[in-house]
Formats: structure tokens, sequence, C-alpha cells
């Protein structure tokens, strides 16, 4: 069976999920791109299930932003770069405000997900966006500043991969807009561009990106 069979077919699956009580469906998933780029994000908000695609909200149109500055339109990527998640389901509303961060247990039955589609994709390039997702494959890194910025080796389910970790877009966060995040998106971004799994998916005529200064 190809891989693409395997990928689409797990997808599927993954669509009918329905194993944490908690979580608001419906599952949120990107398309079953065979790609060597594999974008982790956290947890999909209120608006996506509806929207039927991750990032499709606010924090969504600032990452597409930052990729656009690497020559990749929105509907590019998402034809070109499997977009996953540490949950694929909106855990709803925290009681103090904001949304919920997802269980142990909730996080750990989605991580089998994860590591289907890492032993599917063989990924060369992983992009973990936000501290959740970073946390998923760097369980010891404490703080943003000692990952954003840097070329790391991870692994999900035995797979082995490359890994430049971005933060959250949330608009919410001041991070990536203060210093040192500001910077360090900025090179971090730049070492994106410039990885070859990266430059194999870019649409052509493929010219150099230009990373904007801080």
């Amino acid at each position: 069976m190809s891989a693409l069979i395997q990928l689409k077919r797990h997808v599927t699956r993954l669509r009918g999920c329905a194993d944490c009580p908690r979580m608001i469906g419906p599952v949120v998933t990107g398309n079953p791109v065979l790609s060597p780029v594999m974008l982790i994000g956290q947890a999909p908000g209120v608006k996506e299930g509806p929207m039927g695609r991750p990032f499709a909200w606010t924090a969504g149109k600032t990452l597409f932003q930052w990729f656009a500055q690497l020559g990749m339109s929105e509907d590019e990527f998402r034809q070109r770069v499997y977009m996953s998640a540490v949950c694929r389901c909106f855990p709803g509303k925290a009681d103090g405000g904001g949304d919920r961060v997802p269980a142990p247990d909730e996080i750990s039955a989605c991580s089998r997900h994860l590591a289907t589609e890492a032993k599917i994709l063989r990924p060369r390039l992983v992009i973990p966006v936000g501290k959740l997702a970073i946390g998923q494959l760097m369980p010891d890194v404490a703080k943003l500043t000692d990952v954003i910025g840097t070329l790391q080796r991870a692994s999900i389910g035995g797979v082995s991969f490359e890994m430049i970790a971005l933060p959250h877009p949330s608009g919410a966060s001041t991070w990536h807009r203060t210093e040192p995040g500001k910077t360090l998106l900025v090179k971090a971004l730049a070492m994106i561009a410039e990885h070859e799994a990266w430059r194999s998916i870019l649409p052509p005529p493929g010219l150099a990106p230009v990373i904007a200064a801080p």
C-alpha cells in the first residue's frame, strides 16, 4: 500500500475519532498531504471546527503571514505541508476564560495519531508551533528562548527528524512581538527558509525568500 493511501485512510479514521468525552468536535485536521514537512499545532480553537481546517482564524492569519515571507501562501502551504496538532478537537473554554489546556490523558490519547503520521510521512522537518506542541518533542525545554531560533533533533513514534520550533501566533501573546522573541522568530523563519525539506516544496519559481528585519 502506498504511503499516500495510508495517509488518506488515516485521516478518514481520524475524522471519526471520539475517544475524549470532554473534547468538542468535530475533529480538525489538515489535508492528507504526503510532505517532507510536518507542522504540529496545539489544539483547534472554537472557530476551527465549524470552518473545518486548522489555523483558520486570527492566529492563522499571523502564522500564514510568517510563511508568506518564505515564499508560500496560505493555500500553497495547506497543499504542500501536512498540518497536525497535539489535540485535534476543541478543548472548550477554561473556567477563568480562554481555551482550556488539554488534560494529560487527552494529549496521550491523541499522541497515537501523531505517531501514526510520523511513521507514514517520515518527515525531514517538523515545525511545532507553541509551547504545548514543542513540549511533545522536547519535554525538558522550560523556556521558548531555549529552543526558538535553533535547529534540534527530535522524534515521534521512533521516527527521527530535524525540528525548528515557532512561537504560537496568538494575538493574546506578546512573545513574538517583543524582544528577544521578535529577533528569535526572525531567526527561526530564516532557518526554515534554508532547510532543504522546505526548499523542496516551494512553489515555482522558488525565488530566494527575503526575511524581514525585526
